[in-house]
């Protein structure tokens, strides 16, 4: 990779042209440390439209072409997530840093091969969790950490939402990894591993699989050192409350729509009224990744301390483990 330690910006180049690279795109206006350098699409007419919209100086017509930029430090890969281990490797052996959107691989074993190969040409690599970097989110963490609330000891986290009967569509797929667990689930499973810091020691779940396959809704609890637990849900066919909540033993905090939600409610013991914290951000909020991202290249790092890739690695494994209790493989395996 081109030498970045020393300068004040990082040049992003974009892998897919779909609608959450669109998202990430239309954030980087917001990241004090980016700049739009190169988009890289499966057709030339794909990239040049992406790049005329949201403002990238380059169009490729292939990864390939983009790959060989030597004015692209870092790859977001916006691609579907059954080509994520093959999209992340090649940008990895041409020498780029990586922000790979979430989930990161279809199982742990290919992102234990992605994992390997960054650290061995010591390369910047994370997983797009952006939730993690989201004001209130933070806000939540610095409560746990003043002791607001006391002792954790439970989490609750939901993430649903209904789609129309597609059955060739992505989310409802089996053969494009389709299923509430790799696109939804990943969140509140992220979300409990966030605050509890470590792997569970007991895994109860259960599912609903559809006519296509897929998993469409699926429930499992967590079972933690100390006897703390978190009860987790996510849903591809079904609306859910989309809120965490966090209980400790002095009190609680509320996050409604804690995915890309911008409040967070502190309720402490004895207290009639819950303290309020508003994000007043103007960007979806992938934004804050991307900078993220950024200052650890900027400053030499190869991965974030907010979500570092052994955690990542195991929440993959976690994954993997809930599937299997359903009987539930991927055609990619």
């Amino acid at each position: 990779m081109t030498e970045v330690v020393g300068r004040d910006k990082v040049r992003w180049g974009i892998m897919g042209t779909g609608w959450i690279a669109s998202q990430f795109a239309r954030d980087l206006e917001h990241a004090g440390n980016a700049v739009k350098a190169a988009v890289g699409s499966r057709t030339a007419g794909s990239a040049e439209k992406f790049a005329a919209e949201y403002g990238f100086a380059r169009a490729y017509g292939s990864y390939d072409e983009m790959l060989q930029d030597p004015e692209v430090d870092i790859i977001y890969v916006a691609t579907p997530h059954p080509l994520h281990k093959e999209n992340v490797m090649a940008c990895l052996e041409a020498g780029k840093a990586v922000l790979c959107e979430k989930p990161f691989t279809m199982n742990a074993r290919q992102l234990e091969q992605l994992v390997e190969t960054a650290r061995e040409r010591k390369l910047f690599l994370m997983e797009g969790m952006w939730t993690r970097f989201l004001p209130p989110i933070e806000q939540a963490r610095a409560w746990i950490a003043e002791g607001r609330i006391g002792e954790v000891r439970l989490v609750q986290a939901d993430f649903g939402f209904r789609v129309g009967w597609e059955p060739e569509g992505r989310l409802l797929n089996p053969d494009l990894g389709g299923g509430a667990l790799l696109d939804a689930g990943v969140y509140p499973i992220s979300f409990a591993s966030m605050i509890f810091g470590e792997q569970p020691q007991h895994v109860w779940s259960t599912a609903n699989i559809g006519e296509t396959g897929v998993d469409e809704q699926f429930s499992v609890l967590l079972s933690y050192s100390e006897g703390r637990s978190a009860s987790l849900s996510a849903a591809i066919r079904l609306n859910l409350s989309n809120e965490a909540v966090i209980y400790g033993t002095e009190g609680k905090i509320r996050l409604p729509l804690f995915l890309a939600g911008k409040e967070a409610y502190l309720h402490v013991n004895g207290q009639d009224e819950p303290e309020k914290f508003t994000d007043d951000r103007t960007c979806i909020g992938y934004a804050f990744e991307a900078e993220e991202a950024g200052r650890c290249i900027l400053e030499g790092r190869t991965e974030s301390n907010t979500i570092k890739l052994d955690e990542s690695l195991e929440i993959m494994k976690l994954m993997d483990t809930i599937r299997g209790q359903w009987g539930l493989r991927y055609k990619s395996e």
